[in-house]
Parts: structure tokens; C-alpha cells; sequence
């Protein structure tokens, strides 16, 4: 996390943000992390689509080791935080295709203000914010439904892209998506895991596919392990992929997709 970025009153490129008490007093955190990157496949095309930044410690402990320092005090900073470093990262690492950072909708609170890090971030470290994916981290528990797609709205407005994740899990479900439509789906990792011997998640995913291609949303499978399921989520519909069968994620380094996974 870059601790010399401080947020201001104006961000490059004529864009005006408005600020709140919480932007203008933020404290750096008292614990460090760093981030793991995990290429997302473009199976078609053959390519890298993009790369997701997940939290790790500063020597590559566990998402869920940082993650048990997060609470109500600090929720906000570590938010912050995690939008800075990654891009920066990212940038460090050359990384030219789009980013995913994940975030933690109960720690924004003025969503025009809470973006401004974000601007800065891609400013300073010359990375394009239009290749920024905001997505929602996994297991944060959402009850406000339309703050959520408030800040979506207004993500999108400020030129980010947007994608849903766990989609078929907890809050992200079709009642939101007939409220707001992100640029990307991730289909939950339960319906991925072992699909091609369940007709029953095969017909549920080539539904969320339809409504996908109706909805011009390109839609995502994570946590691809074999073959089966990747052949298997090709026929249903699904064209981008993320899990260990492509690749693991990467601590502090730019993941290589293993050439067998490409046949």
C-alpha cells in the first residue's frame, strides 16, 4: 500500500470530486499486505483477459490472515488501501490487460469521494482507470441492496467497469441484477465445482448465460480445476475463466497461463 498518497480536492483529467471528513483525515493502517495477481482467461480468443489482485500478506500469507484485521475502525483505510495497491502493483508489474480489485461496499461512504484514491492511484502510477474492474469482495455481507448499486452507478459514470461476483450466492442474485447490469458476472464457485456431473448446475449456468447474452454482460467462471469443468462451461455458454487449472495466483509477480490448459 503506497502511504504517500493522500487524497485531494481535484483529480486530473477535469474531473471534480466532492470530499468528506474520512478522505481528508485518512490514517495509514497499523499492518502492511501485499498482492497476489491470478490471470482471468479469454478462452476463445486465447488470451489473457485480465488479472484479478487478491490481498496477501507482505510474505504471501493468506487473504483470510489480513482479512481478520479488518473491522468497523479500520474498514475504511484498509479500503483505501487495497485500491492504491493494487493498481499500483499492477503498474509495477507491467500489467497492460484490465485489473479487478475487489471492494468492500461498507466502506463507502460517499461514493464520488471514496473513488478519488482511485484516480489518483491510475494518475500517479500510469495506469489506464479505464481498465479498472470494481468488483465486490468475496464474503462482504451486503444488506443495503441499493447503496450497492448506488456506488455501481456511479463507478460506471466515473468510466470503471463493473462486475458482480459469487453471482448466484447471498445478495447477488437476479433481484440485483434487474436493478443494475455490471459489465461482468462471475458464476459462484458452488455451480463451477465439479459441473460437468450435474445436469442440474449445467442447466442453471446456461441459464445465467442467456440472460448474460440478453444483457450484453460477459459472464466469468472462477475456480476452474480440471478440464471437465472447463470444457464443460465452454459448451454452457461461458468463454472467460479464472482457477488453478490456468493458473495460481502470483505473489507480487504477473501469473503465466501453463500451455496445457489451452487444449
Amino acid at each position: 500500500m503506497s502511504k504517500s498518497l493522500t487524497p485531494s480536492t481535484e483529480i486530473s483529467g477535469s474531473v471534480d470530486l466532492p470530499g468528506c471528513s474520512r478522505c481528508r483525515d485518512l490514517e495509514t493502517l497499523d499492518f502492511d499486505f501485499a498482492f497476489a495477481y491470478q490471470p482471468i482467461v479469454d478462452f476463445r480468443a486465447r488470451s489473457i483477459f485480465a488479472h484479478e489482485a487478491l490481498v496477501r500478506g507482505i510474505n504471501g500469507e493468506t487473504a483470510a490472515s489480513v482479512l481478520a484485521r479488518v473491522n468497523d475502525d479500520n474498514r475504511y483505510r484498509f479500503d483505501q488501501g487495497c485500491r492504491v495497491g493494487a493498481v499500483k502493483g499492477a503498474a509495477e508489474l507491467g500489467i497492460r490487460e484490465l485489473l479487478s480489485i475487489n471492494f468492500l461496499p461498507n466502506a463507502v461512504y460517499e461514493p464520488a469521494a471514496c473513488i478519488r484514491s482511485t484516480f489518483e492511484a491510475a494518475t500517479t502510477y500510469g495506469f489506464p482507470k479505464e481498465n479498472i474492474i470494481f468488483e465486490v469482495v468475496e464474503g462482504e455481507k451486503v444488506t443495503d441492496r441499493p447503496h450497492l448499486i448506488n456506488i455501481f452507478e456511479e463507478y460506471r459514470r466515473f468510466g470503471f467497469m463493473t462486475a458482480i461476483d459469487d453471482f448466484g450466492a447471498g445478495y447477488a442474485g437476479l433481484n440485483l441484477l434487474a436493478e443494475f447490469q455490471p459489465d461482468i458476472i462471475k458464476i459462484d464457485m458452488d455451480l463451477v465445482r465439479d459441473i460437468d456431473t450435474s445436469r442440474p448446475k449445467q442447466a442453471i449456468v446456461e441459464g445465467i448465460a442467456h440472460i448474460c447474452r440478453q444483457l450484453k454482460i460477459r459472464l466469468l467462471a472462477e475456480g476452474i480445476e480440471t478440464r471437465a469443468e472447463r470444457d464443460c462451461l465452454l459448451e454452457c455458454g461461458v468463454e472467460l475463466f479464472q482457477g488453478y487449472f490456468f493458473c495460481k495466483p502470483a505473489f507480487r509477480a504477473v501469473g503465466n497461463i501453463d500451455p496445457a490448459a489451452w487444449s
